[in-house]
């Protein structure tokens, strides 16, 4: 894009949005001859309003789009071929002002309320441009810091995330503790002002790429459950962290196991309170969870479009695309009816990655002999598989769906 233009979109966007806003109120705010005279005040723009904010979206997207500048949409997980793009992109996106939208100013965002966040999200599912870097920091890390992080700890995390600076990986799942992440044997014991961590993660994704991890840690081997669990903010340069790709059916390398082997972490990159790293990860999977919101409304309309226009002289076949098309619209349903919560956004991925799934093997059937080929429809149906299983199993939703929805009894526990 030629510089005068990314200069008139970013005078649009800044214009349009509350950081001038907050930025001229920063200045007197330290002033006391200033707060000494109120009638001196000079009038400050206003925030945004959504048609404006959405406006400047939209433009900054479309001038993107058209010089080559942006990153496709690839979803919560990075496809390591678009790395450097998916970086250099989120750098761009925070240069203008359309990343960490809802985060407060003094990290590097622009003090909004969700509902801008929203928007922008909507945009980019409309333009089918990434919205941000990906899930795993801007998302999780990301917000699971704002939320029970120190001052100290988000002065130095929030705003280098937000800039691309640091790419954020989840070291969450174990080999034997996946989907009972409760169950997670990675033990972290306590040496001074520091952590010692050993252990095992797997289904690390873009671990390979990844400055720093979240990672969950037993620091109470007296509590074998979630009670004796502590959060971490990890160093994935940190001398004894081994990182191995995994190749995938597609070919690609997206995840990794990652080795912890007397990994020394400082006590300050411990998130929220020890022992109690459990409430902060579960939060952390409901925003997993529930993170598509509008834009998830908007890219199942276009599959369910998609979906409408397959054709093929198998009756059998016919049926069972109308039952999918059934479920499509029940889905939408969900999405447009559901409010917030860990038992509603179960709903709503359970439903989702169900009906993909489903989706590709009848594709993958309507092309026949043709589906054995290479090529993008068939990298999907490799790939559909682990969406049922990546943020938490079908079964776990389930299990969530029955308990805290329904109100059936717990599942036994061995």
């Amino acid at each position: 894009m030629h510089r005068s233009a990314r200069r008139a979109i970013a005078l649009d966007i800044a214009t349009a949005g509350s950081v001038a806003y907050v930025r001229h109120i920063d200045e007197h705010d330290h002033d006391p001859q200033h707060d000494q005279h109120d009638h001196h005040h000079q009038p400050v723009a206003a925030p945004p309003t959504h048609e404006e904010f959405r406006s400047a979206a939209a433009s900054f997207l479309a001038a993107s789009i058209e010089a080559g500048d942006h990153c496709p949409a690839f979803g919560a997980i990075m496809p390591p071929a678009l790395h450097d793009r998916a970086r250099a992109w989120q750098r761009r996106v925070h240069e203008v002002g359309f990343a960490g939208i809802h985060w407060p100013v003094e990290y590097g965002g622009r003090g909004l309320d969700r509902s801008y966040t929203a928007v922008w999200a909507e945009e980019c599912a409309k333009a089918r441009a990434q919205p941000y870097l990906n899930l795993q920091g801007l998302i999780l890390a990301g917000e699971a810091i704002l939320r029970s992080g120190t001052d100290a700890q988000k002065a130095r995390y929030l705003p280098p995330t937000l800039s691309g600076e640091i790419l954020w990986c989840q070291l969450f799942s174990e080999p034997d503790a996946g989907s009972d992440l409760a169950g997670l044997t990675t033990r972290a014991v306590r040496d001074g002002d520091h952590y010692v961590l050993n252990g095992q993660k797997v289904w690390c994704s873009n671990g390979q790429f990844a400055e720093y991890g979240i990672a969950l840690a037993r620091t109470d081997p007296s509590d074998p459950g979630h009670r004796g669990i502590s959060f971490f903010l990890l160093d994935m340069s940190a001398p004894g962290v081994g990182v191995r790709p995994l190749t995938q059916m597609t070919g690609d390398q997206e995840f990794c196991e990652v080795f912890l082997d007397d990994v020394s972490t400082p006590a300050d990159t411990r998130l929220g309170p020890e022992h109690a790293g459990w409430s902060v990860a579960m939060e952390v999977l409901q925003d997993e969870r529930g993170s598509s919101g509008a834009s998830g409304l908007i890219s199942l309309e276009r599959r369910l479009a998609h979906l409408a226009s397959l054709q093929g002289d198998d009756p059998v076949l016919g049926d069972e695309l109308l039952r999918l098309l059934v479920r499509g619209h029940a889905l939408k349903s969900v999405l447009l009816r559901s409010g917030g919560g860990a038992a509603s956004a179960s709903a709503a991925k359970l439903l989702r990655t169900e009906l993909e799934f489903d989706a590709e093997l009848l594709e993958a059937s309507l092309r026949g002999a043709d589906g054995m080929l290479g090529g993008d429809a068939t990298d999907r149906l490799l790939y559909a598989p682990g969406m049922k299983i990546a943020g938490g199993s079908s079964e776990i939703q389930r299990n969530i769906i029955g308990e805290r929805i329904l109100g059936l009894p717990r599942e036994p526990r061995p």
